[in-house]
């Protein structure tokens, strides 16, 4: 059987293209596997955001040429990877491989990301914010990322970062300010893990506290451009009923960080219907009614954009434990790597988004894989008002 080929993008689909990358530590190899999947198609990206692990995985990509975002991507998530000196004794007290790798992440943290404090500090009654230290991070961010390329413009890059002392959500985006290493590290700050990061006098932790996707900010950025974004999120929602207390607990997980993206993106989806709607029957009001106040009100919320929004979700075919957004091992970084490099191939031979646009609908949301994640199955699901996940 011959191979199939993505259709190609005709020049008439000219919506710009958004890569968003939801937090979930360990689990972000998924989307360095979907950007890989891009990497070689028509719809390289030209605003990459990001929360937490999806923020760093995003700085990478903005701040190297395209030619060399998968290599520095494969680097940065083969260095975080690397067995300690003591893995092969933990492993073989421990037994269970992932169990024995998130122990390891517990004990000794990841190299090139975070380690832990010393015992001695603990010993000294030394006051501490956090139980780990991320100094190595920002070594491997100026490593790997070229702030200056940021910097230049070349792509739009944001990320979301939670103010500690006001509690409001901040973004930082490369239109607006100068992006530093400070910026990425705010964003995946996560408490108590790891400390808030220092900017501009203020202290920032992870974005993920308040919203775990950076959907809204580039969907309702003004002013709007019609856009594709791919939004590639690392928890699923749907799941079989728990039968032991492991499951329960990443059940819990995985429903609590889902439950907030599959709200958002149903939000967003609506509001954006409205406005689109409110365009439309402008065009068809007399100019009485289009002179009244309440009219004039309206037609402020009113836009012309439609947006598509294809959702590449993580949905591993077994269950991995509470841990595994901390579980660092190697092989199930791979294993991630790869699975996100194949539901993204599979999204694109589908691309559902060049289908026409019916013209009351403002945003269409699409999941390909929805129904057959294990399978990969290539069948078309277009999900414009349906609960997704």
């Amino acid at each position: 059987m011959a191979e199939q080929q993505v259709p190609a993008r005709p020049a008439s689909y000219d919506k710009k293209v958004a890569l968003v990358l939801q937090g979930g530590g360990a689990l972000g190899s998924y989307q360095a596997g979907v950007y890989e999947a891009l990497s070689t198609s028509e719809y390289l990206p030209d605003w990459v955001a990001g929360i937490s692990i999806g923020a760093i995985n995003a700085a990478i990509i903005a701040g190297n040429a395209p030619e060399n975002r998968v290599e520095r991507l494969k680097d940065f998530w083969e260095g975080i990877t690397a067995p300690s000196s003591l893995w092969p004794i933990l492993s073989s007290a421990v037994g269970d491989h992932r169990r024995a790798s998130s122990l390891n992440a517990l004990m000794f943290g990841q190299p090139g990301f975070f380690s832990p404090h010393p015992p001695l500090h603990w010993v000294l009654g030394a006051a501490s914010t956090s139980y780990y230290d991320t100094a190595a991070l920002k070594q491997t961010l100026e490593q790997l990322v070229d702030f200056d390329r940021i910097n230049s413009g070349e792509i739009r890059f944001s990320v979301g970062a939670v103010n500690v002392r006001t509690g409001n959500f901040a973004y930082f985006d490369n239109a607006h300010i100068t992006i530093r290493p400070e910026h990425v590290m705010a964003s995946g700050a996560l408490p108590p893990g790891f400390p808030a990061v220092e900017i501009d006098g203020e202290f920032y932790w992870d974005g993920g506290l308040v919203s775990n996707t950076p959907l809204q900010y580039v969907i309702e950025y003004i002013p709007r451009r019609s856009r594709l974004t791919f939004q590639v999120d690392l928890f699923h929602a749907s799941g079989q009923r728990p039968t032991n207390l492991e499951e329960v607990n990443e059940r819990e997980k995985d429903i609590r960080y889902s439950s907030r993206t599959r709200a958002a993106t149903d939000t967003l989806r609506l509001m954006h219907d409205v406005r689109h709607n409110i365009n439309n029957l402008w065009d068809q009001l007399p100019e009485n009614l289009r002179a009244t106040p309440e009219a004039k009100f309206l037609y402020n919320f009113g836009c012309v954009t439609t947006m598509d929004i294809v959702q590449l979700i993580y949905r591993p075919a077994d269950t991995q434990g509470y841990s595994k957004d901390y579980e660092f091992s190697r092989a199930t970084m791979r294993s991630r790597w790869a699975q996100g490099l194949s539901d993204a191939q599979t999204t694109l031979l589908a691309s559902p988004w060049l289908a026409p646009m019916p013209p009351e609908v403002g945003a269409r949301t699409f999941d390909v894989l929805r129904h057959n994640p294990v399978e990969h199955s290539q069948s078309l699901l277009q999900t414009p008002h349906s609960e997704k996940g």
